[in-house]
C-alpha cells in the first residue's frame, strides 16, 4: 500500500475513530494496523492528530543582530575564558572586555565593543548558535 493509498484510508477511518467508544477505537487500530503494517503507537498519534507541517521555505528565517565584525571578537573571548556556555559568557563580557581590550588580548574597535556589550540585553541569542 503506498503512501497516498494510506491517507486515503486514514481519512475514511479518522471520523469514525474520533466519534467512536473505546472498543470501537480498538478494533479500528486493529483492521488499520493489519491492513497497512504500520505500529500501533505510530497509528494512534496519526489517528488523533492532524498535524501538518510548515514546508522549509514558508518558516521564517532568524534575523541577525550582530554583523560579521562582531562575531570574531566574540569568538577570541569564549577561547580566552576557556569556552563558558552563554549564559556564564555574558557577565564576563560585561565585566572584562574593556580591561582585555586595554591588555591588547582582544582587538576591536569601539563600535564592536559597544555591539560585545549589549549582548544579553534581550537581542543577540541567535549568535550562541552561530
Amino acid at each position: 500500500m503506498n503512501k497516498e493509498a494510506r491517507e486515503q484510508y486514514m481519512q475514511t477511518l479518522r471520523e469514525r475513530y474520533l466519534k467512536g467508544s473505546k472498543k470501537e477505537k480498538t478494533e479500528i487500530l486493529n483492521e488499520y494496523c493489519r491492513n497497512t503494517g504500520q505500529d500501533r503507537k505510530y497509528s494512534i498519534k496519526k489517528f488523533r492528530y492532524k498535524v501538518k507541517l510548515k514546508k522549509p521555505e514558508d518558516r521564517k528565517k532568524k534575523l541577525e543582530t550582530y554583523d560579521n565584525s562582531v562575531k570574531p571578537a566574540l569568538v577570541k573571548v569564549w577561547e580566552i575564558f576557556d569556552y563558558p556556555c552563554g549564559q556564564r559568557l555574558k557577565p564576563l563580557i560585561s565585566d572584562e572586555l574593556e580591561k582585555l581590550r586595554n591588555l591588547g588580548e582582544v582587538s576591536c574597535s569601539d563600535i564592536v565593543l559597544e555591539k560585545l556589550l549589549k549582548i544579553g540585553k534581550g537581542a543577540g541569542c541567535e549568535l550562541w548558535s552561530a
